[in-house]
């Protein structure tokens, strides 16, 4: 048997830019679950370049089932006092619990600096260290790996108590058993979408490969309607680029809802049916929309 030798790849060749390339990167619903796995808990993105003050955040997220607000910085480069501070600045600005730290090497001093704010903050404060790592086995495409160098204590036990203290109604459950049951289905038809794993939330998040937008399949109880959409967190522009080819777009996906909302950082263009999600004979038919309608919807937008 051959076996390949493993050789780690400098950081800028994969991303030439921090913020431009970086952090559109980690914000992607796919790269952010894998850093979701190295840290246990399941984060969505809010917002990326998110003000606080004069200054802006990488991204600012939340963890899933707890709610917890997360902010996370990178740094393609060694770890430095500026930084350090931005993280205080940034976790009191938005009032976040979870801190993490992505950077390419971690200097001894400031790996005890996280240890000693672990240590000496309360339990409800977390920083993490993380390093991050591009690796190839031969002429094999990059794998990112996160190696965590500093961490809370009792990290395992703040997760389980986060996901105990978070309150599960009926409805939060339905909404979690019928996330299951559509990703069994999808599954088992084969559907070429980017599966993810399942909340209890009224939304399921699907990428296409941008990190400017991704789809989402939502369903809304009190309307009684089941939705899908291009969702744009905070892309004035991407939302107008679909807007020039407004009417290819209409010709190819009817009843859509262009929603730029101004007011608002995110914007959408969705399309919904009626459907009641307490009528569970009805999940099939209700699976069957949904996936057929972001396949189409990946298949559009993605043109674009």
């Amino acid at each position: 048997m051959n076996l390949g030798r493993l050789r780690q790849v400098e950081l800028k060749e994969i991303w030439k830019h921090e913020a431009y390339n970086f952090t559109t990167w980690l914000a992607m619903p796919e790269n952010l679950e894998l850093l979701s796995e190295e840290i246990d808990i399941e984060l969505s993105l809010i917002g990326i370049e998110q003000y606080v003050g004069r200054f802006k955040v990488d991204i600012f997220a939340e963890e899933s089932i707890g709610g917890r607000k997360v902010i996370i910085e990178n740094q393609l480069e060694k770890t430095n006092h500026d930084h350090l501070g931005k993280l205080i600045t940034y976790a009191s600005g938005l009032e976040a619990e979870i801190i993490i730290w992505i950077v390419k090497d971690v200097l001894e001093e400031h790996r005890q600096a996280i240890d000693w704010l672990n240590e000496h903050t309360d339990e409800h404060i977390n920083f993490f260290a993380i390093r991050m790592e591009v690796w190839r086995i031969g002429q094999s495409d990059p794998a990112p790996k996160f190696h965590i160098i500093s961490k809370p204590n009792d990290w395992s036990k703040s997760v389980k108590q986060s996901v105990q203290n978070a309150e599960f109604t009926d409805t939060k459950l339905l909404q979690h058993k019928f996330w299951d049951g559509f990703k069994a289905y999808a599954q088992t038809n084969n559907w070429k979408l980017r599966l993810r794993k399942t909340y209890p939330q009224h939304w399921y998040d699907l990428s296409f490969g941008r990190s400017d937008c991704h789809i989402a399949l939502t369903i809304h109880s009190q309307k009684n309607e089941l939705g899908c959409e291009v969702y744009i967190p905070d892309s004035p522009e991407t939302y107008q680029t679909f807007l020039k080819h407004q009417s290819e777009i209409d010709s190819r996906i009817e009843e859509l809802d262009w929603m730029e909302l101004p007011a608002k950082k995110a914007s959408r263009i969705k399309k919904v049916i009626k459907g009641d999600l307490t009528k569970v004979e009805s999940w099939p038919e209700y699976f069957k929309w949904l996936g057929e309608h972001a396949l189409h919807f990946q298949n559009v937008f993605s043109k674009f």
